[in-house]
């Protein structure tokens, strides 16, 4: 594959300059580039650099801003506007002097500020960010998985993870990145396999060009795959995709080359990035995908964690419980066992009485004779 040559960057100080010489914060610029203000800070202090589309949707900004052409309209400013301000302040230079007997009103100007918006509850900010990140977040699952339930199924499970997690959320530089990354490892967990309502694929695309390019994705690791979505369809720089993939920046690069020589071996019309970009969009585009409605994705997520907080709760008690009727009826001291009944062998079996032999006659004989040897027996004496 041959590598164009990217897209020279001014300095990151004289980035700042120009966005600053043209009224423009940083959050303002971000919106029109199509990243977060905390990307346009790390480019202007130099501690990342632009990739790909981004960088030269960046450094067209920066040209048009340097030649000074959308300036003034970026930043809002009226030619109209500005000549009316230069009229008021040169009018009170042609006021006549007002008489004694008139009576002089000073007007103090008031600078005019805009109406601070009210800040958003949890809640209306969790529907913003649902409503800008779900339905592109449902298709890029789709190509992922190459199922529509599951798809809908991970980001519903991911915007509900964030939900629980808000307070982590809300503050997070990038929370589309961050439920982003969540709804990824679910879709792609090896779990959903041993699930009976996903043990056969769903029916393929009907159009044969749309089929063929979901199969060479799916023929991809999962790895592989992810790395070639994030870069190639959701258009992220290599430090972000790195960062994303929780990979060391030289692997994610060998990964997005070794996905791109496996999809141009099956299908050699996308060994082109912008045609595998387009393509990918399009698949993207051809399935019916939609999500849930936000209230209902937060209503179900603080039903699960009603469900699963009660369930700890009663597996706690039952523990507890067991443990204490363990302790009550235990025995406080050591009975012994009782041991079980033995089997008598060995007794002489019953003989019919008659005559005594010779050695019973002499035994006998002798133990009478020795009866007779010893001490006197002691009789009591009846008084």
């Amino acid at each position: 594959m041959t590598q164009t040559p990217a897209t020279p960057l001014p300095p990151p100080k004289e980035r700042r300059r120009l966005r600053e010489a043209a009224s423009l914060t940083q959050a303002q610029l971000a919106t029109r580039v199509g990243v977060s203000r905390e990307t346009v800070r790390a480019w202007e202090t130099g501690r990342t650099t632009p990739r790909g589309r981004k960088r030269e949707a960046y450094a067209k900004w920066l040209n048009d801003l340097a030649e000074g052409t959308p300036a003034v309209e970026e930043a809002g400013v009226d030619t109209e506007v500005k000549a009316g301000a230069e009229a008021e302040a040169a009018a009170p230079e042609a006021r006549p002097e007002p008489h004694h007997a008139d009576i002089v009103v000073v007007e103090i100007p008031v600078p005019h500020t805009d109406p601070v918006p009210a800040p958003l509850t949890p809640a209306q900010a969790f529907d913003a960010l649902y409503a800008f990140c779900a339905p592109a977040l449902v298709r890029q699952t789709y190509l992922l998985t190459g199922r529509r339930e599951l798809a809908r199924e991970s980001v519903e499970r991911a915007f509900q993870t964030a939900w629980q997690r808000w307070p982590e959320v809300a503050v997070d530089r990038d929370p589309a990145g961050w439920v982003r990354s969540v709804a990824y490892e679910y879709a792609l967990s090896p779990w959903h396999r041993f699930r009976p309502r996903y043990r056969h694929p769903e029916p393929p695309p009907p159009a044969p060009a749309d089929r063929a390019v979901l199969t060479a994705l799916l023929k991809l690791p999962p790895s592989y795959r992810r790395t070639l979505l994030l870069y190639d369809g959701v258009g992220l720089g290599l430090a972000e995709l790195a960062a994303e993939t929780e990979a060391s920046t030289p692997a994610a690069a060998n990964r997005l080359l070794h996905a791109r020589e496996a999809v141009a071996a099956r299908l050699p019309e996308l060994s082109d990035p912008a045609v595998l970009h387009r393509r990918l969009t399009e698949l993207a585009s051809t399935g019916r995908l939609h999500a849930a409605k936000p209230p209902t994705v937060r209503f179900v997520g603080e039903r699960r964690t009603q469900f699963w907080t009660r369930a700890a709760i009663a597996f706690t008690v039952a523990i507890i419980g067991a443990t204490t009727l363990t302790v009550w009826t235990a025995p406080t001291h050591y009975v012994p066992p009782v041991p079980l009944g033995q089997r008598v062998e060995g007794v002489p079996a019953r003989v019919v009485q008659g005559s005594l032999s010779a050695a019973e006659m002499e035994l006998r004989d002798r133990l009478r004779s020795g009866m007779t040897v010893g001490p006197e027996r002691l009789l009591p004496l009846s008084r």
